[in-house]
């Protein structure tokens, strides 16, 4: 009998989207897109194109490859985190080559305080963790009819030392649209 070992990953404590991606991160690139700047520490930056945010100056080393890409997007496979400048809380993950694709991003412990991510160890193996403790996770919320919904059941991993990414589904009874009631508040209209 072949057993699959399940594995948990306990889901960090993180206040913020931003303070997922290391805020050092984050900063840069936030400065570099509220500035419109194309050189930051004398390096030439990427100029990624949005339809939601413009055009975005960004560092190569900024970006985030999803090996497998996204399921229903697979060829989207560059992509890069961004922080919301009216919505701590909320962050955005952007396509680095479709300017229409950008997914809503927060931290499950933010809004969700018991998430758990249990998933086979072979869903992790393509990121290359160190540690399963290294990974950081992220999940995508969607505005279903008048609420705002969190998918719970397929989070995205990074392991963000290797600017690696990864989407993959739960083995435990989790939700796909989990109306984020009481905590709409604290996204605002930005989602």
């Amino acid at each position: 009998m072949n057993r699959l070992e399940t594995l948990l990953i306990v889901v960090p404590s993180f206040s913020s989207a931003i303070e997922l991606a290391a805020p050092v991160f984050m900063e840069r690139v936030l400065v570099s897109w509220v500035h419109g700047r194309t050189r930051k520490k004398g390096r030439l930056a990427m100029e990624i194109q949005t339809t939601r945010f413009g055009s975005v100056g960004v560092e190569p080393d900024d970006i985030i490859l999803f090996p497998c890409g996204l399921p229903g997007v697979e060829p989207s496979r560059h992509w890069i985190l961004l922080a919301d400048v009216e919505n701590g809380a909320l962050g955005w993950l952007q396509s680095a080559s479709r300017a229409e694709l950008a997914f809503a991003v927060v931290s499950p412990r933010r809004f969700f305080p018991d998430y758990q991510v249990r998933v086979h160890r072979g869903e992790i193996q393509p990121l290359q963790l160190q540690t399963p403790h290294d990974v950081r996770v992220l999940v995508i919320v969607s505005k279903t009819g008048a609420a705002l919904t969190a998918n719970l059941k397929a989070p995205l991993l990074f392991n963000l030392e290797r600017r690696l990414g990864r989407q993959v589904v739960v083995n435990d009874d989790q939700p796909l649209q989990y109306v984020m009631v009481h905590q709409c508040g604290q996204l605002r209209k930005s989602a």
